[in-house]
């Protein structure tokens, strides 16, 4: 069965409840938080042509025999009616609602699950702050004034999308009224404004494990410049007026240079754009986000950083492996098998440290794994995580002296993560014996 979804105006209309219970009293009490003048029916009180003059009528007694006296009645009169639980006798569903007024969102599983429709609720709820109501009720009052001033529509379009990706919802929040219209008014003014760039970690791969903050930035971007491990699922994320670039940096491919990904971004900005920089991981952990953010800083662009689940602690998690565990670990050391002298830093840190992250180390990790095995012996446990939290992820394990073989037999690719340490082998036994129980 397929709804029209509508939004009614009940003010000062009648509108009836027919029932005794709980069920009926809410019923009752959203027509009237709605305005509707409403009259109950106690079940026992129905007879055939209560319902004349009705607007809107539920029947919430749960009597079979009235139900169908309610509906043949509601039918012939032209009255809309919801027999509650009777699909069949509903010429309309009420759905679950989020409550921000102005702002309404209405929820409908089309009477398939109404404890979906309300779970779906609770969550939009938690999502969406009391202060989306003032803050639409504003966007309202700068959307009169657009039309009245006779700005065209695609220039009130960037305004709407400046004030939604501004810090006017926060300001609401905190009770910055004041605050937030003022700041409202500015971003409304014709002329150029400036953009700005965020700094955004995807993580490691999983688009669920982005944070909520990455999300609402990427819905609003004018433009996405991401790296070459971004999965298409988390791409899918942006806006529909979003433009993505790719800008990604492959060892052995063909790869955008630095320096025109930062000129980019400075250009876009200066064009009054807002850009946003998807980076794998954590922009700031082997990310180059520290530089980004000291050029564009520089440049006199407003930045905006928002963290993202590193690979580092990730890859280890998505295996079962903590990088630290009481008891056996203690510390942690993260590096490449990239770079000046990092042979002599992989040593370094693999003594220093009880477990040790290496990043992007596919391609050498022959070399990486042996210059483990120097410092520590070839014995320490160790694993490989290739595509961690992608839904192709694949790791091995063993021995630092046998893990490159092993990641060779197996087949695994780039992006990998090295993990070497105690904890590997602590983990897999706990594991073993807690299945065993």
């Amino acid at each position: 069965m397929k709804y029209y979804p509508v939004f009614l105006d009940l003010a000062h209309q009648p509108c009836i409840v027919l029932g005794d219970g709980k069920l009926a009293l809410e019923k009752a009490a959203a027509l009237r938080e709605a305005g509707a003048e409403v009259r109950v029916i106690p079940s026992s009180d129905y007879r055939p042509g209560a319902l004349a003059g009705a607007r809107l009528v539920f029947d919430a007694s749960d009597d079979p025999a009235i139900n169908r006296q309610s509906w043949d009645e509601a039918e012939a009169a032209g009255i809309l009616i919801n027999v509650v639980d009777r699909p069949a006798q509903c010429r309309f569903i009420a759905p679950a609602i989020v409550r921000r007024d102005p702002l309404l969102i209405a929820i409908s599983t089309s009477g398939e699950s109404p404890f979906l429709a309300s779970a779906l609720r609770a969550r939009l709820e938690r999502w969406l702050g009391k202060e989306w109501g003032p803050f639409t009720a504003l966007v309202g009052r700068v959307r009169r004034g657009l039309r009245e001033r006779g700005v065209p529509i695609e220039e009130q379009t960037n305004a709407y999308r400046r004030l939604l990706r501004s810090e006017v919802r926060q300001l609401l929040r905190t009770g910055q009224g004041e605050e937030a219209e003022a700041l409202a008014a500015s971003l409304a003014r014709p002329g150029d404004h400036a953009g700005s760039v965020a700094l955004v970690g995807a993580g490691p791969g999983d688009p669920e494990l982005m944070t909520v903050r990455a999300r609402e930035l990427l819905a609003d971007a004018d433009v996405v410049l991401h790296d070459a491990l971004i999965p298409p699922e988390t791409l899918a994320l942006c806006g529909p007026q979003a433009i993505p670039e790719p800008v990604g940096k492959r060892g052995g491919a063909d790869s955008t240079a630095q320096e025109e990904i930062t000129g980019r971004m400075i250009e876009l900005a200066r064009s009054g754009h807002f850009v946003v920089r998807l980076k794998g991981g954590d922009p700031f952990v082997f990310g180059r986000g520290g530089e980004e953010l000291r050029d564009l800083v520089e440049a006199g662009i407003d930045v905006v950083i928002v963290p993202g689940v590193s690979s580092a602690v990730a890859a280890a998690a998505s295996i079962g492996v903590p990088v630290t565990l009481r008891g056996v670990s203690s510390s942690v050391a993260i590096t490449t098998g990239t770079g000046t002298h990092w042979q002599r830093r992989v040593r370094d840190l693999a003594r220093a440290s009880d477990t040790l992250v290496v990043l992007m180390c596919r391609t050498n990790l022959a070399e990486v794994a042996a210059q483990v095995a120097t410092a520590v012996g070839g014995s320490r446990p160790a694993a490989v995580v290739s595509k961690a939290t992608w839904q192709d992820q694949r790791s091995v394990e063993g021995s630092i002296a046998d893990i490159a073989q092993l990641a060779d037999q197996a087949g695994i690719l780039a992006p990998a993560t090295l993990v070497v340490g105690e904890v590997v082998r602590a983990v897999a036994v706990n594991v073993l014996q807690a299945t065993a129980l």
